[in-house]
């Protein structure tokens, strides 16, 4: 279904929030839309909603369960904007966000829904469910100038770590149950990335409630939505395969020309399956197996 805006699909469109999980893509520029589409509704989502500035919107195949609705994305805080305003319209759904040319991985995702993996997490008292923001880049930026390339995507195969996440109203004690993450092309070209962009890690599955809010830094304003585990066990973690990076990279006059080659030792041709990743310690199935 197609709306007029935001405020029109909230008026209109409120049996899409009806049952979930629904995902929300927010999409920046016309690259691999429509298959950033397919791929979250192959993984079992009731309804995905996409956000996309006038122009951008694809031709959906499945207009039952897909529902454009115009918005800028180059506005101020439109990020937080769309996502609290479904937050506020949904509570006790589970949501999930992300741009355009990223691809949710979750252990197992071959043969298990999304809703399957939420359900059990919901059975664990857990309302949320860390992410990592995995960058994808082309092979070769003479064939695939815009670092894009579904074909021969690869991957960092090591380079991630962690670091305390610090309590700034708490003497700088670290956060409990709570770590930076970093790596990827954020890490290797760091030089180029603002300081407060380069963390790998989102809270990009949850379950909308009452007061709930997503602040800029892809962090919620309750804390134990921000934990990677709960206290007694780990817990289910998720991989968001993207190319959003290498495409800025590569779009950004300040960094293009400096960059001949994503490519390096530590380079992977990326599976697209689970498995890898899992492999990779990039996502772990926790108690789900």
């Amino acid at each position: 279904m197609r709306y007029n805006d935001l405020a029109d699909f909230l008026n209109r469109g409120k049996q899409a929030l009806a049952k979930g999980p629904v995902a929300m893509i927010l999409v920046e520029d016309a690259t691999e839309v429509d298959s950033t589409i397919q791929h979250h509704l192959q993984l079992g989502f009731k309804s995905v909603l996409v956000f996309a500035t006038e122009g951008l919107e694809p031709t959906p195949e499945n207009e039952d369960n897909i529902h454009l609705i115009p918005f800028d994305m180059s506005a101020d805080n439109a990020l937080t904007t769309a996502v609290n305003s479904i937050i506020k319209a949904a509570p006790g759904i589970w949501l999930y966000y992300c741009f355009n040319a990223e691809y949710l991985f979750y252990p197992f995702c071959e043969s298990r829904t999304v809703g399957e993996m939420v359900a059990f997490h919901t059975e664990e008292r857990r309302s949320s469910i860390l992410t990592y923001a995995v960058d994808l880049y082309a092979s070769d930026l003479n064939q695939s100038p815009d670092a894009v390339s579904l074909e021969n995507a690869f991957l960092d195969k090591s380079g991630y770590y962690a670091l305390a996440r610090e309590d700034a109203a708490n003497n700088h004690q670290p956060k409990d149950r709570q770590l930076d993450f970093y790596g990827g092309l954020r890490w290797r070209f760091e030089e180029h990335i603002p300081w407060e962009r380069r963390k790998i890690d989102r809270i990009a599955l949850f379950r909308a409630q009452k007061g709930l809010e997503l602040r800029p830094d892809h962090t919620f304003n309750d804390e134990e939505y921000n934990t990677y585990s709960c206290e007694w066990h780990h817990n289910i973690t998720a991989a968001i395969c993207s190319f959003r990076v290498a495409k800025a990279l590569k779009h950004n006059p300040g960094s293009t020309y400096d960059i001949e080659t994503f490519h390096w030792h530590n380079s992977a041709k990326f599976e697209w399956n689970s498995q890898q990743l899992m492999d990779l310690g990039l996502m772990e199935p926790g108690q789900w197996f």
